[in-house]
């Protein structure tokens, strides 16, 4: 079964708890502290596979998780990292967060982490210091990341194929190409899109036949949106218009219509316009809609047989003709983008009044201390505040009005303030 659209929960790997320990060995009383860091989280990876056509399998799997981290053992062990769950998706697919796009994978970016791990917890080893040779705090693992992720599948297709139902998109599909869809001489044949690879002499390119729109597709009506959106992606669209219908200028307008109402720039696509089924015109007739074709569509009009293979030659080269000109112009603006290197971003953090003796402290180097620390443990609670201290956010607090024993907010943990 053909599915575009998938909604799954991804949850990475838990950070392993760093482990606090003392050496005990034989003829050694004061063995020093031992324990050793947590692994980190495995990763959820959104990864291309070329051999999927389709979202199916994720209608059923509703939850992906990544393994958790090991805990860390003594004698410093580090412990194990979880190990990553890798996600196969077909090309095309987008991975939203609610209105955010995480993910675009195609063969550009053929592999993305969409929920990173949890950071493994340090142990107490890692704190001994010449001035504390005995800690006796370790923290705990960072929860992974967790979303809840719409798949959506546009398939990524050079030219699309579109026109109302019965206009010979499969027709055309099957003779220019290695596709073999449907084809029935009654409307709606095609329920789902079909992929076609097209070689012609040095120049190829991907043609995808779209099921047929009728009136009111934009909205929703028949088929609709359900696969309008796999037109986003392509270079040019090939327009069919049935040449045995009583009005091919009206049927050009009906579906020029409704890729103006849908938008996403499908009206503003490079379109050839072609009137299909001439064989079973005459030449009086075929001369005449050809011409109200072009008065309509302003442009020159492809008239074509694919049952006799006519007039496919000049239709195919102009087609990957504009094909090559989006992929030199997709290339040279891919070579523009800046690069952002996000680990020489500052880590800014900010104090703000909760209400109620409360605080907000949000940062995301802070935040994360907040995660990691145990709050059942005196120590690892004293080693926070001195953090808390060292990097500045006492003395905001200090500024704004806070007094000892007033709550403190920092990610999801909630203590209060020693002053």
């Amino acid at each position: 079964m053909f599915a575009d659209t998938a909604t799954i929960e991804i949850r990475a790997g838990k950070g392993g708890d760093g482990r606090l320990s003392f050496r005990h060995e034989k003829y050694r009383a004061y063995g020093g502290p031992d324990g050793g860091d947590g692994g980190r989280g495995g990763n959820v990876i959104f990864e291309l596979d070329h051999n999927q056509s389709t979202l199916s399998q994720y209608r059923t799997t509703r939850t992906i998780r990544a393994q958790d981290g090991a805990p860390g053992g003594t004698n410093r062990k580090h412990g194990k990292g979880g190990v990553s769950e890798v996600v196969k998706v077909p090309p095309g697919t987008q991975v939203w967060e609610r209105d955010q796009l995480l993910a675009d994978i195609t063969t550009a970016t053929p592999s993305t982490v969409i929920a990173r791990g949890g950071r493994g917890g340090f142990g107490n080893a890692h704190f001994v210091a010449s001035t504390r040779q005995a800690p006796r705090a370790a923290e705990l693992g960072e929860p992974g990341e967790a979303r809840i992720v719409r798949l959506e599948l546009k398939l990524v297709a050079d030219v699309g194929l579109v026109g109302l139902p019965n206009a010979g998109k499969s027709t055309l599909l099957s003779v220019i190409s290695n596709a073999k869809p449907e084809i029935a001489d009654y409307p709606f044949t095609t329920l789902a899109p079909h992929l076609g690879f097209v070689d012609l002499d040095s120049d190829s390119f991907l043609a995808a036949d779209i099921p047929g729109l009728i009136e009111g597709a934009s909205s929703g009506k028949g088929l609709g949106t359900e696969f309008l959106r796999h037109l986003e992606r392509t270079a040019v669209l090939l327009q069919l218009v049935d040449g045995l219908s009583a009005d091919p200028a009206a049927d050009w307008q009906t579906i020029d219509a409704e890729l103006a109402t849908y938008g996403h720039g499908l009206s503003d696509k490079p379109r050839l316009t072609v009137l299909t089924k001439i064989e079973g015109l005459v030449p009086e007739d075929l001369t005449t809609k050809i011409a109200n074709l072009e008065r309509i569509a302003g442009h020159p009009v492809y008239p074509i047989s694919a049952q006799a293979h006519t007039g496919l030659e000049p239709l195919l080269r102009a087609a990957a003709k504009l094909v090559v000109a989006d992929r030199a112009g997709r290339e040279a603006s891919a070579d523009q983008l800046p690069v952002i290197d996000e680990t020489a971003l500052p880590d800014f953090w900010r104090v703000e009044p909760g209400g109620d003796a409360t605080w907000r402290i949000s940062g995301t180097r802070l935040e994360g201390f907040g995660r990691r620390t145990d709050f059942d443990s005196p120590d690892g609670i004293a080693r926070l505040h001195d953090i808390l201290r060292k990097t500045g956010v006492a003395k905001e607090l200090r500024r704004q009005g806070a007094k000892p024993g007033d709550h403190l907010l920092l990610g999801p943990a909630d203590f209060p303030w020693v002053g």
